[in-house]
């Protein structure tokens, strides 16, 4: 709407800014994305109780979902909400037909690179917004990407913290330093240049975008239990917290990974160097 009425692409406080109250040029503005409106010739030509007769009752319908990364079969599925689940996307042989071959499923992205992390642990939860919810993500913009375990996790949470840095507008301070501290410190980590400390700031600056405890997925491995979906935040939009999810994700459920690259980066820079006499071989 901004962008239409010819100002920098940047979000409105909400409120009083709700579109359907305040839009475009002030006025009462409708807003959908196209797949809302895809649906509307089925619900015109058949009537809403054809419609929410598929799916379940609190989510009704169909969804376009986009699989992408390591299965054998990456595409854009259409998917009954609410039945369908995670294993049947991933596995069934009308969509992405499994893993590749030789290699087992690590973890994956429910609903975008703004989701939490899911596991193999969660591979049986349904297409529906309250039961994502619970289980410590959502399915946000419906995009799955999937990891085997072949995937560098913190190569992986770094490509999402920079695009989310990069796609800040700047006009909330957490977001706009937040986001690009939060690269800066992963790209150093992922380099074999970081520290313990940078863990912890990384944890401090998404602090400073979300506030409190960050939801995130069960794990029998690490015998934690699922913190539901949402959090708290600081910024107007969501692009600011989406910076610091994924690797907020990666090192709740893979903090082997970070503590690995850092113990290394240590061993390195603590081995005493032997004295070579001048003039010596």
């Amino acid at each position: 709407i901004e962008s239409l009425e010819g100002e920098r692409g940047m979000p409105r406080l909400k409120p009083p800014y709700f579109p359907a109250a305040i839009g475009l040029y002030g006025k009462p503005t409708i807003v959908n994305n196209v797949e809302t409106l895809s649906n509307l010739p089925f619900i015109a030509l058949n009537g809403s109780a054809a419609y929410t007769a598929i799916g379940t009752e609190t989510s009704p319908g169909t969804r376009m979902i986009a699989v992408s990364g390591h299965v054998k079969r990456p595409g854009v599925f259409e998917i009954v909400n609410g039945s369908t689940t995670f294993r049947d996307l991933l596995y069934g042989e009308h969509f992405s037909q499994g893993m590749r071959d030789g290699h087992e499923l690590k973890t994956f992205v429910p609903g975008g690179g703004s989701a939490p992390w899911f596991l193999p642990d969660q591979l049986d939860i349904p297409f529906e917004g309250r039961a994502a919810g619970s289980a410590g993500s959502m399915l946000g913009s419906g995009a799955v990407m999937v990891m085997d375990d072949s995937t560098d996790i913190p190569a992986a949470a770094l490509t999402l913290v920079k695009f989310y840095a990069h796609e800040s507008c700047g006009k909330c301070v957490p977001c706009r330093e937040g986001g690009t501290w939060l690269y800066r410190i992963v790209e150093r980590i992922v380099a074999g240049e970081g520290t313990d400390a940078d863990l912890d700031t990384i944890r401090q600056v998404g602090q400073s975008i979300c506030p409190g405890e960050m939801p995130h997925a069960s794990s029998e491995r690490l015998g934690l239990e699922a913190v539901p979906f949402p959090y708290k935040m600081t910024t107007i939009c969501f692009v600011g917290p989406s910076a610091y999810v994924p690797i907020h994700s990666a090192m709740t459920l893979f903090p082997e990974e970070f503590e690995a690259i850092v113990a290394k980066r240590e061993v390195r820079t603590t081995i005493p160097v032997t004295a070579v006499p001048v003039g010596g071989a």
